[in-house]
Formats: C-alpha cells, sequence, structure tokens
C-alpha cells in the first residue's frame, strides 16, 4: 500500500521502524507469490517474512557484526518453497533495495556497505542449502522407483487374483474370448442381461450371440484389434436374450498380448444399455432444467438463445427479460424456505399463462430469477405492455399456507440484438439493465443500449485496475482550497483523490465512484484520511497552513461500522487534533441507523461534519435539525442552476446555524450569483483546482 514520503528531519520512532518493516515484508511477500511458488496463502507469508525480516535486521545492528548468522538466515529460506534462482533474485532486489529505505538504517550511506555484503551472505547461505536440498530430492527419487520396481514384482500375483474377484463380482457382462472368436469364461453379469447360464456360453461364437445385421460389424472391429488398426474398439450392439428378445447394449472389447507381444485373446465388457439410456435421458432432463419449478435452467437457455438469435425473424427478432422478484429476500427471512419455494413456483406458473400466446420459453436463472426468451412476430406486444401484464398479475395476491402474498419482478430487457451477437453477451447485457432497473424504484425495467454496455466495461475495466494502480502509487492525495465567498480568503482545504493514467487523469468524484464499485473504498478512504491528517499537521507544525482539513465520505464509508474507530485511530495516528477535521456524508445515505449515529459519534467527538449533495429541499433541511451538522455542500447541478429559490433556502439554513458551501463553482459570474444569494463558502476550479502538497502551499 502506498505510504507518505517520510520526513528525513524527523527522528523515526520505534513505531515508524515497525510500520517501516511490515510494508517491505509485505512488498517481498508479494513479489515472492509472483516470481515463484509458495505453498501458503498471502497473509500467512506477510507474518513469515515480516518475522525474518525483523530477525535480519537486528543482525545487521550487532556489533561486531558476523556474517555467519545471515548465511544461515538465507540457508533457512529454502524451507519456505521452491524458491530457487528467481526466488534468491527477487529476494536480494527487494531487500537490497528496501533496506536502505528503512527509517533504522538511515543516513543509508553508513549502513550501505554492510547491507550490500548481508546480501551477499544471504545468497551465499541460500545457494549451499539449496543445491543440498536438490541432491537429496534426487537421492529421494532413486530410493522410490528401486521401491516401485520391488512393488511391482510382489504385487503381480496379487493384481491378477483381484482381476479375477472384480470379472466374478462386476454387475456388467465380462467374457473372456480366443481369437476365433469363441468364449472361454463369462461371468454371472452376462448370463443375467442374456438370459443363459454362463457356463452354457463356454465354446459360442460371440458372433452368434448377436442379432441379425450386427455380427459383422462387431467381426470387423476385432479384426482391427488383431492387426492393431485400433487399441480398443467400443460400439452399440443388439443380441439375442434367451426369449429372443433383443438387448441394446454396449460392448468394449481390447485385446490382451503376452509377454513378447503376441496376441492371447479379447476381453470384452458389455454393458446393459437399455436402462442406462433411460437413466441418460433423465439426467440430461434434470440436468437442463430446474428441479424446483421445472423450468429449463440457464444452460438450456442459454443454449435455445444461440439457436434463437441465429434463426430470428430479421425484421422483428427477438427479445430477452432478464427478471427479479422484488424483495424476494425479506419475503425468505419472513416466512422461510418453504413458503418463499411455493412462491417461486406460483411466478413460474404465472408466467407461463401470460405468455401462453407467444413463441416464448420462460427459464429460472437460480435464487429468484427468471429469464423469459420472446420470439417476436407482428402481433407480439411491446415491452411495456408485456411488463405491466406481468407485475399487474402478480401483484393480484396469492394464497401460500393461509398468507396472503403479492410481489413486483424489475427487468433487465434486451430488445432485438443482433443475429451475431453471443448469446452469453446478451445475457451479460440483461444483467447489466436489470441492476440499472433495480437502482431505483421496484417493478422497474430498463432496456439495454449498446452505448451503456462499452461504458460500463470501461468502468469496470478501471475498477479492477485500480488496487494494483493504488499499489504501484498512481493513485495520489491532492489539496483544493475551501474559500469564503465575501472575502475570497482561504477557509479550509480539501483532500481529494487523483489518478495519473497513461491515458487520462481520473479525478476524485471518478475514483471514489469506481472503489465503491468494488468495496475498495474502505482501505482507500482510511489511507486518504491518514495521509492528508498527516501532511495537515505537518503544515501545522511548521506554521505553513493551519486552515481545517475536510474529507468527503460516500455512502459505503458513512454507513461503515468501523468508520468511527478507523477517525479515531488516524487522528491518534497523525496527531491531527479532533477539531481541525471535518468529514461530510451524502444525504441519502442518513436514512441508514449507521451512518446517523456515525455523524452524531464523530460530533461527540468534536469533529466537524457535514452534509455533501444537500439539496435544499425539504427533507434534507429536516437533518439540520435532527442532526450536529456545521456545514452543508450544495451539489455542482444546483451551482449551475442557480435557482432564485435557493436564496431562501439559504436563510432557512442559516436559520439553524449551519454554513452553506457550494461545491464546483466554475467561473466568477457563479462565485458572484451565489455571493449574493448568501452561501458561505464555495469550491471548484474557480478559486484553484487539485494540487499536491507542495504546488498547494505556493499557490496560497
Amino acid at each position: 500500500m502506498p505510504t507518505p514520503n517520510r520526513r528525513t528531519d524527523v527522528p523515526s520512532s520505534p513505531d515508524d521502524h515497525v510500520r517501516a518493516r511490515q510494508t517491505l515484508a509485505r512488498k517481498w511477500a508479494y513479489r515472492l507469490i509472483k516470481a515463484v511458488a509458495i505453498p501458503m496463502g498471502s497473509e500467512d507469508l506477510d507474518v513469515e517474512l515480516g518475522a525474518r525480516l525483523a530477525a535480519l535486521c537486528s543482525l545487521l545492528h550487532e556489533e561486531p557484526f558476523h556474517l555467519a548468522p545471515i548465511e544461515r538466515a538465507g540457508a533457512e529460506l529454502v524451507t519456505l518453497g521452491h524458491l530457487g534462482r528467481p526466488g534468491l533474485s527477487c529476494t536480494t532486489e527487494v531487500l537490497g533495495r528496501g533496506l536502505l529505505t528503512l527509517p533504522e538504517f538511515q543516513p543509508a550511506e553508513r549502513y550501505a556497505e554492510r547491507i550490500a555484503v548481508a546480501m551477499g551472505a544471504l545468497g551465499c547461505g541460500f545457494t549451499g542449502a539449496n543445491t543440498e536440498f536438490v541432491l537429496a530430492q534426487q537421492e529421494s527419487m532413486q530410493r522410490s522407483l528401486l521401491k516401485a520396481v520391488r512393488d511391482a514384482n510382489w504385487n503381480l500375483k496379487e493384481s491378477e487374483a483381484r482381476f479375477n474377484e472384480v470379472v466374478t463380482s462386476s454387475t456388467n457382462g465380462v467374457l473372456i474370448v480366443d481369437l476365433d472368436g469363441r468364449l472361454l469364461k463369462a461371468n454371472a453379469a452376462i448370463g443375467d442381461i442374456l438370459g443363459h447360464a454362463p457356463e452354457d456360453l463356454v465354446g459360442i461364437p460371440l458372433v452368434e450371440l448377436t442379432a441379425p445385421g450386427y455380427g459383422e460389424m462387431l467381426r470387423a472391429a476385432m479384426a482391427d484389434l488383431v492387426s492393431g488398426v485400433a487399441e480398443r474398439i467400443r460400439q452399440s450392439q443388439r443380441m439375442l436374450r434367451k426369449d429372443g428378445e433383443v438387448a441394446r447394449l454396449t460392448l468394449t472389447a481390447s485385446l490382451l498380448r503376452g509377454a513378447d507381444d503376441v496376441p492371447s485373446y479379447f476381453v470384452v465388457v458389455v454393458e446393459d444399455g437399455t436402462e442406462l439410456a433411460l437413466l441418460q435421458g433423465e439426467l440430461k432432463r434434470q440436468s437442463l432444467h430446474d428441479v424446483l419449478t421445472g423450468l429449463p435452467n440457464r444452460q438450456f437457455f442459454t443454449t435455445q438463445l444461440e439457436i434463437a438469435l441465429r434463426k430470428s425473424d430479421p425484421e422483428h427478432g427477438v427479445t430477452i427479460f432478464h427478471l427479479d422478484i422484488d424483495a424476494f429476500g425479506m419475503l425468505y427471512d419472513t416466512f422461510g424456505a418453504r413458503i418463499a419455494e411455493r412462491l417461486l413456483q406460483h411466478v413460474a406458473q404465472r408466467l407461463k399463462v401470460l405468455l401462453v400466446g407467444e413463441q416464448a420459453m420462460i427459464a429460472r436463472f437460480g435464487g429468484d430469477e427468471f429469464g423469459v426468451l420472446v420470439e417476436n412476430a407482428q402481433s407480439t406486444p411491446d415491452i411495456g405492455s408485456i411488463m405491466k401484464s406481468i407485475n399487474d398479475d402478480l401483484l393480484e395476491p396469492t394464497y401460500v399456507d393461509g398468507h396472503g402474498l403479492a410481489v413486483s419482478v424489475s427487468a433487465g430487457v434486451v430488445h432485438r440484438p443482433s443475429r451475431d451477437t453471443e448469446p452469453i453477451d446478451v445475457l451479460r447485457a440483461a444483467e447489466r439493465a436489470l441492476r440499472k432497473a433495480k437502482s431505483g424504484r421496484r417493478g422497474q425495467w430498463e432496456v439495454f443500449h449498446a452505448g451503456q454496455d462499452a461504458e460500463g466495461r470501461r468502468d469496470d475495466a478501471l475498477a479492477v485496475a485500480m488496487p494494483a494502480a493504488w499499489e504501484n502509487g498512481e493513485i495520489t492525495v491532492r489539496y483544493r482550497p475551501v474559500v469564503q465567498l465575501a472575502d475570497g480568503a482561504i477557509n479550509g482545504v480539501e483532500a481529494v483523490l487523483h489518478w495519473d493514467r497513461e491515458r487520462e487523469a481520473l479525478d476524485h468524484d471518478r475514483c471514489a465512484g469506481l472503489a465503491e464499485a468494488t468495496g475498495l473504498i474502505l482501505p482507500l478512504g482510511e489511507w486518504l484520511l491518514r495521509i492528508a491528517g498527516g501532511q495537515a499537521r505537518w503544515w501545522r507544525q511548521r506554521a505553513q497552513f493551519d486552515r481545517p482539513l475536510s474529507v468527503r465520505l460516500t455512502a459505503h464509508q458513512a454507513a461503515d461500522a468501523d468508520l468511527v474507530s478507523r477517525v479515531v485511530g488516524v487522528l491518534d495516528h497523525t496527531g491531527l487534533a479532533a477539531g481541525q477535521l471535518m468529514v461530510s456524508m451524502p444525504c441519502d445515505v442518513l436514512p441508514m441507523a449507521d451512518a446517523a449515529d456515525n455523524l452524531a459519534v464523530l460530533a461527540r467527538m468534536e469533529v466537524r461534519t457535514a452534509l455533501d449533495d444537500f439539496g435544499l429541499g425539504p427533507r434534507d433541511l429536516a437533518w439540520l435539525s435532527e442532526l450536529p451538522v456545521t456545514s452543508v455542500l450544495v451539489p455542482k447541478d444546483l451551482v449551475r442552476r442557480q435557482d432564485p429559490c435557493s436564496a431562501v433556502l439559504i436563510q432557512a439554513v442559516h436559520a439553524l446555524g449551519v454554513h452553506v458551501c457550494v461545491d464546483g463553482v466554475e467561473n466568477a459570474e457563479q462565485a458572484t450569483w451565489w455571493t449574493e444569494v448568501g452561501a458561505d463558502l464555495a469550491i471548484g476550479a474557480h478559486f484553484g483546482s487539485p494540487l499536491d502538497a507542495g504546488e498547494f502551499l505556493k499557490k496560497l
């Protein structure tokens, strides 16, 4: 994880030493896992390497300095796993550079020679131990091979006995047939299959047991075995039972050869395919259908979707619905699994009835999700009509075990996809549209648009790449001024995220949104607080800047059960006073109890609190009388709109003793307008873009 650069003129503490070692150990573990195979998880490896690094640092500090213990430490690295040359190279590179950056080895010039010599000793010890390890493995392998040969000779007779036992007890028919095609031996199972006593079959040509028209196929296959064209044959056969009925069988034959590779006899295994065919048919049906509802499952739906896409009407095409039952989890928790399953069966039946007039296929994807494939025609209703009929029907209460239940469904819809589109891409698009539909009110549907998918995929790619970018130092903290509108004086500083990518730079809102989608925002947000808090205290200690620090939280952060402890940890770590920190939360997360509680606790700690995305509406104003808020931030869309009604609402905010800050002021016109209507503070490009700590001070 990236950490702020340490000032060399500030004495380091033991805690600093421990943290620096932990960071280096994590980097060592991360690099090793990528380079070699190590039989332990990343967390265990972090702990293991942390202990080894601590021991190495202690050896480097010893006086007089000896190399022998360091060689032993290098030898012990072999026990971690198959490190080899790549592991040694990775270790010496990480430690050779990383040790010189540790606070305890400063100034680096004093320890450079000692660390360089130590890396050589570490490599010497590792190389010697690794060589001994490889030689020991080779010797062990030789002993294992000798033992295997001895065991094979001893077990030969035992394996022959086991073979005879398997033949006798097998439920499949087993026949030993000579090279002329006559039966030498038959087990009891073949007697049961054909209705003959096994001893009665001895001496009979095998082809005489086949149904008319099948003997020549068997004879040709056995000739191929003798000539070496095939090593094993497997074919569907028809053989005659004693009662004259034909048995559908699967026959597998192979040729056994003697020690001199001369053919000896055939081994023929016969499986009764009658029941197997029925069983396979049932298993196939079950594998493609949902057990609870009897509907096709997602796998079958995908296969049929591919067929429907290829043969779809060029004019009308097909429409795919991905349906999700709203609040199904609540119903499950309230009434239990039995009633929830009965409701799923009811929904499946109603969907069948509602779409009976269409060329449609209904499937259950799993859980409370269903798929509908409609092959459109001239008479097919539009999407809105179909969704209305489904929700109108399902909202009619149905009684399950005496409980009147009614549900609605939300849907993601893909309408008339291209005929050459892959089914998996169609289903992914429908799922993406469903997520968008469920982000609003229940019972809604959303049609997928190609442009949205491209944008969504770009966001997904960025979100997935974000942790690595953070680790590599591409994500940094920047600072922008909070300005008093009345006189232009700087009232505070806001810390924001900045991702400097090769093709584009991403601002705080973009970074926070991507991190929010993956859950990375919790560690990343805490890191932002820690870096900015340390920087603010640094400025204050040197009398460079002493105004309050502001940090915005996302919805996930605001409702985090550990938010207060995170903030307390940052304040303790950085030494920043609680009154010098302002934390803002989005208004729309306040109905969640955890968020409101977090804000109240922070306020009691004397941390300044603010509401973000404050819309100046009645509900937003109500929060100000319920929560200990000192400021509100008006969002960018209201700032640009410059609605005259805002002046009255600002007065209402002021009457509650709360300051108004406008976010996103882009020009002098906007600044003047909001000054005139009574806003107190402002943030935006007009007053300064986010800059790194050094550039921010220069602009003051």
